[in-house]
């Protein structure tokens, strides 16, 4: 890995999520109201990121018209399984989630396919593509019981890979280490037969925090990892170059090492002008 610093991808990036395929890393971005919309990158170090298109890149795709600059597409997750690239997001109305939307393509660069509605609620939808083959559906939404467990919680489905549509039961997953907190952005991953299930919590401001779960069987329980939060810069003080760290996804290079890319800001007399920037942490 070459020499690097932070940010490695500056500018309005938030939420950013990525996959690799071969010597290749793929990454995409929030757009929210923009078009053309989620940005998609490529980088051969992690480093260098030079954009290949867009996902949503003709208005028959998705419409935006009249949506709030900070609605619209929210917290894409990218993933490759078997020659296919998906791409799920959820498209925000009114601050919260409303439509979920799966892509896919064969080549990242696009063009990509029209966008298949899945049956889901919430905000920050990903996928993760279990040894079996099996595809499973993440998301966060407002829990049931909110007294009980705390606002939100984390949820999970199958997804048929035929159908491109959600099936079997749902399951709830995770209410998150801090329970008086939203939990969102879940991540899901496999180490040596243990499932991790990172979440983000604490909003996306000064208190964000990187949080985890783990679970010996895919859809569950799951138990708070008592370190928690892993990643987080809320207990910095206000000069500290980098502020609001969260929302992370990982990925492994060839040779093994796992990388975290993770959204920042960079504060300027009290407040920050480039928006949610893309970071790079080693993960141990």
């Amino acid at each position: 890995m070459p020499t690097f610093s932070n940010p490695v991808l500056a500018g309005s990036h938030p939420d950013p999520s990525i996959c690799r395929v071969g010597e290749d890393f793929y990454l995409v971005t929030s757009s929210f109201a923009y078009f053309p919309g989620i940005p998609v990158l490529h980088s051969r170090d992690l480093v260098d990121w030079q954009p290949l298109g867009h996902v949503v890149d003709r208005p028959s795709q998705v419409s935006l018209t009249g949506l709030d600059v900070s609605d619209g597409l929210w917290a894409a997750t990218i993933r490759h399984h078997e020659g296919t690239f998906y791409v799920v997001v959820a498209l925000a109305r009114g601050r919260q989630g409303s439509t979920t939307y799966l892509f896919t393509a064969s080549d990242p660069a696009g063009p990509w396919s029209d966008p298949v509605v899945l049956e889901a609620e919430g905000i920050d939808p990903s996928l993760f593509f279990d040894d079996d083959g099996r595809c499973w559906f993440t998301a966060c939404r407002d829990a049931a019981e909110p007294e009980v467990t705390g606002p939100g919680e984390l949820w999970m489905r199958e997804l048929d890979l035929d159908r491109l549509a959600l099936t079997g039961p749902t399951h709830a997953l995770w209410y998150g280490a801090m329970r008086g907190a939203w939990v969102e952005a879940p991540h899901l991953y496999k180490r040596d037969g243990v499932y991790h299930l990172i979440g983000a919590e604490g909003g996306t401001g000064r208190h964000h925090a990187v949080t985890a779960a783990r679970a010996d069987t895919v859809t569950g329980p799951y138990s708070t990892d008592p370190r928690s939060p892993l990643l987080t810069h809320r207990h910095r003080v206000a000069a500290e170059p980098i502020h609001h760290v969260g929302h992370v996804d990982l990925v492994d290079t060839p040779a093994g090492q796992t990388w975290a890319v993770t959204l920042g800001i960079r504060p300027l007399d009290g407040t920050h002008t480039l928006g949610r920037e893309v970071f790079l942490v080693p993960v141990e």
